[in-house]
C-alpha cells in the first residue's frame, strides 16, 4: 500500500531510542525527510546517521529537553525553517514513573507531568500556527493505554496519560476547521530499552523477582507477549498519513487486548 508519504516531512519527538526511533525510521523509509528531538546529543545523532544510511533521507537532530518551552520552540521552528514546512507533528517524547501512591514523592509527579503532558503541550503551541498558516497538518500523540486502562501501580502514567488524551480530543475539534487533525495513540507494554527498568519498578512495588515481575504483563495480554516497537512504529506511519487524515479525534489502543486486572490475579 502507497500511504502518500514521499516527500512529506515530519517531526518526532524522543527520536533517538525506542519507539520514537522506531517510528522516525519507518517513516524515514516511506520517504518522509525527518526531524528528530532529544536530550542526549551524542545517542541523538547516532540515531539520525544510521536512519539516513538506511532511507537515503534527509534526517535533521535537534537537541531539546521538552520540559523547557524555548528548547521545544527552538526545535519545532527550526525544523520547519530547515525543510520549509511541518506535514507531520508525532509527540512521542518522555515517560512518567511507574509506582504506588506510597512510593511516588512530588517530584515524580512533576517529572510525569513536565515531559509526558507539558512536553506534548509545548511543542503543539509552537507547530499549530505553523500548520494553520500553510494550511493544514496531521498530529499523532503517542501516549499510552494507562490513560484509559487503570492500575494503581502506574497512577503517575495513567494521570499523565489521561490528560493527554484528553488535549488530543479537545484540540480535534478546535482546529479540524484549519485541515489539522490528531490522532492519539496508546500502545500498552512495548520491548523497548525502558522496559527494563519498568520490570525493576514493578518488582519493587509488588515484592516480586524480576523474573516474576516481568512475567506479569505478558500473562495480562491474549497474545501472550509485549508489542515490539516496529509493530507501533508501523501504525503511527499509518495514521500520520493522508489515507488516515480523516480520523480525528479518535484513540487508538494498540495493547494485544491488554486486561490489566489479570496482571494482579497473577500475583496470587
Amino acid at each position: 500500500m502507497d500511504l502518500q508519504l514521499n516527500g512529506k516531512v515530519a517531526l518526532v519527538t524522543g527520536g533517538s531510542l525506542g519507539i520514537g526511533k522506531g517510528i522516525a525510521r519507518v517513516l524515514a523509509r516511506e520517504g518522509v525527510d525527518v526531524a528528530i528531538c532529544a536530550r542526549r546529543k551524542d545517542v541523538l545523532e547516532a540515531a539520525a546517521d544510521e536512519i539516513r544510511r538506511e532511507s537515503g533521507r534527509k534526517v535533521l537532530a535537534i537537541p531539546a529537553d521538552l520540559t523547557r518551552r524555548e528548547d521545544a520552540e527552538n526545535f519545532v521552528r527550526g525544523a520547519a525553517r530547515h525543510f520549509g514546512r511541518i506535514d507531520v507533528l508525532v509527540n512521542n517524547a518522555g515517560s512518567a514513573p511507574g509506582g504506588i501512591l506510597e512510593a511516588l514523592d512530588e517530584d515524580a509527579w512533576q517529572q510525569g507531568l513536565q515531559l509526558k503532558f507539558m512536553g506534548y503541550v509545548r511543542c503543539l503551541r509552537a507547530a499549530l500556527p505553523i500548520m494553520k498558516q500553510q494550511g493544514g497538518g496531521r498530529v499523532v500523540n503517542l501516549i499510552g493505554n494507562d490513560g484509559v486502562k487503570d492500575s494503581y501501580w502506574e497512577i503517575v502514567p495513567g494521570a499523565c496519560n489521561a490528560a493527554g488524551q484528553n488535549l488530543t480530543k479537545a484540540l480535534a475539534g478546535q482546529y479540524g476547521r484549519f485541515n489539522i487533525t490528531f490522532v492519539a495513540v496508546n500502545p500498552g507494554p512495548v520491548r523497548t530499552e525502558r522496559w527494563d527498568g519498568l520490570v525493576k519498578a514493578m518488582a519493587r512495588d509488588m515484592k516480586l523477582s524480576y523474573e516474576e515481575a516481568d512475567r506479569l504483563a505478558p500473562r495480562s495480554i491474549p497474545l501472550g507477549r509485549i508489542a515490539e516497537v516496529e509493530e507501533v512504529a508501523n501504525l503511527v506511519a499509518y495514521l500520520a498519513s493522508p489515507l488516515a487524515h480523516f480520523v480525528n479525534g479518535s484513540m487508538i489502543e494498540i495493547d494485544g487486548g491488554q486486561q490489566k486486572p489479570l496482571m494482579d490475579a497473577a500475583r496470587g
